[in-house]
């Protein structure tokens, strides 16, 4: 006689069922009174300890086989990674190796009096912009850029300059992580930094002219290749930011430009006899600018570094104070910064006179219409823009039909 108190249900293994009728078949059927499941299966109790070491085998099985699939997913993302890094390398290889880059330079007797910081921030090489109150892609970048370069050397001019520092705080290259970003790229990775480091080499010798140059660079947060952020420097260095600092780097060996390398997320540079700080702003710089800025610099002095001024970018706003200088974008308004933000910013970049008796002077260089005269940009690599002035008026015959 079966007693079902003593039956176990197959659902969620508790002891203790009831009797509930019979099935088409005629089959007795029983009810767990835990869950209230139906069967005509149900477990004997003699079998309750060979159940339970089945169900506790499947689920180690289970979860055995879910750590192989998270790994499994983790390799295979980060074979993804070094594919495309594998074959973004031997593209830009490939490019400088057809492609002649200036190297003419100057020296000129040092001025120690005063040292002059030009900011570059948040260029995003590579984006397109077609709104109707702002354009933006190499072209625009290229002019807006000989034109932020024209100006500083007038602003540096007025202080007998000699020595100044091309600083670079970030996002040099666009994101192409959300989809409205991949939609509005010129073209691929590798020509995007080839055309990026031209343009900026240029620039670098334009200020060669008058001026002994060196460079310092920081990585953003866009222009990473994983898509999580990641502070050590061996993430951290896995950006395209510092890949373009590389590429100047490799240009101008053994040449008079000069290129401070440290730390690729913050770095500490002495101008004038004052400390420098150069971050991007996407990590410590949170909340009240003036209460940001005194906590980074207390962190530093804990390891007794004073630091004297900060700049950054990052939020695509400027803004020149007493203790810190915030760039705004090369690019100016797009369609992320107006619909998501509600922002319409206007495209400038900072740039600063640091002198030896402790003053500082910085200006905000205002870069949303220039004369439109850039620095040169390889005609054949300018085909990546689909969204070209030039091509937007060119005619062409997509199909033809010969009767």
């Amino acid at each position: 006689m079966i007693n079902p108190k003593e039956l176990i249900c197959p659902n969620c293994y508790n002891i203790g069922m009831t009797k509930e009728g019979f099935s088409r078949e005629g089959r007795q059927r029983y009810k767990c009174k835990s869950c209230h499941c139906k069967t005509v299966y149900p477990i004997w109790d003699a079998d309750h300890d060979i159940v339970r070491e089945n169900v506790r085998l499947s689920k180690q099985k289970q979860k055995a086989q879910d750590k192989n699939r998270i790994l499994n997913k983790s390799f295979r993302e980060h074979a993804r990674i070094e594919n495309a890094v594998e074959e973004y390398s031997k593209e830009l290889i490939k490019l400088f190796e057809n492609n002649d880059l200036h190297k003419t330079l100057n020296e000129f007797k040092v001025n120690n009096k005063a040292v002059g910081v030009l900011q570059l921030s948040d260029v995003h090489f590579n984006e397109l912009v077609d709104l109707e109150n702002n354009k933006y892609d190499f072209e625009v970048a290229s002019s807006r850029i000989r034109y932020f370069v024209n100006r500083a050397k007038m602003y540096f001019k007025t202080a007998n300059i000699t020595n100044v520092v091309l600083a670079m705080t970030g996002d040099m290259m666009n994101s192409d992580r959300r989809l409205d970003e991949l939609l509005n790229q010129a073209t691929n990775r590798a020509k995007a930094t080839f055309l990026g480091v031209d343009i900026l080499q240029q620039a670098i010798i334009d200020l060669n002219q008058d001026f002994n140059v060196t460079v310092a660079s920081i990585i953003g947060n866009e222009g990473r290749a994983n898509k999580e952020m990641g502070w050590s420097d061996i993430v951290a260095t896995d950006n395209y930011d510092y890949t373009i600092f590389q590429c100047l780097r490799y240009l101008f060996r053994n040449k008079s430009v000069k290129f401070i390398h440290g730390d690729p997320s913050e770095l500490v540079i002495n101008v004038a006899g004052q400390n420098l700080l150069m971050l991007h702003g996407h990590g410590s710089v949170r909340g009240k600018l003036d209460t940001a800025v005194n906590q980074i610099a207390g962190r530093y002095s804990l390891k007794g570094i004073k630091i004297d001024y900060v700049i950054f970018g990052h939020v695509h706003s400027a803004r020149v104070g007493d203790n810190f200088g915030r760039s705004s974008s090369l690019v100016g308004a797009n369609d992320y910064a107006e619909k998501a933000l509600n922002l319409n910013g206007r495209a400038s970049q900072n740039c600063y006179i640091f002198h030896s008796n402790g003053n500082r002077d910085g200006i905000k260089v205002d870069l949303q219409h220039t004369d439109g005269k850039g620095y040169d940009i390889d005609k054949a690599l300018e085909a990546y823009n689909a969204k070209s002035s030039e091509k937007r008026v060119q005619k062409k015959t997509i199909f033809e039909v010969v009767v």
